[in-house]
């Protein structure tokens, strides 16, 4: 599993997961990672997530096809 780091943008404390997965290039866009989250094919802190639009803080652990990525302050 390829593993990376994602800093959130100063000033921010979260960013939604369907968003996640665009800016880190595992979605095309906002719509395509809405329907990633809705597919079940994504874990956050090890448990399956389907709200698409989660919050995402430091510190948690997202997976998606073969991605491990850790969140991090920015």
């Amino acid at each position: 599993m390829q593993s990376t780091r994602f800093a959130l943008d100063a000033g921010h404390d979260f960013v939604e997961l369907n968003q996640l997965l665009k800016l880190i290039g595992l979605a095309h866009s906002g719509g395509t990672g809405k329907a990633i989250v809705a597919s079940g094919a994504v874990r956050v802190d090890g448990q399956v997530e389907l709200r698409k639009t989660c919050k995402i803080r430091a510190g948690q652990v997202v997976e998606c096809e073969g991605m491990r990525v850790e969140v991090v302050a920015g």
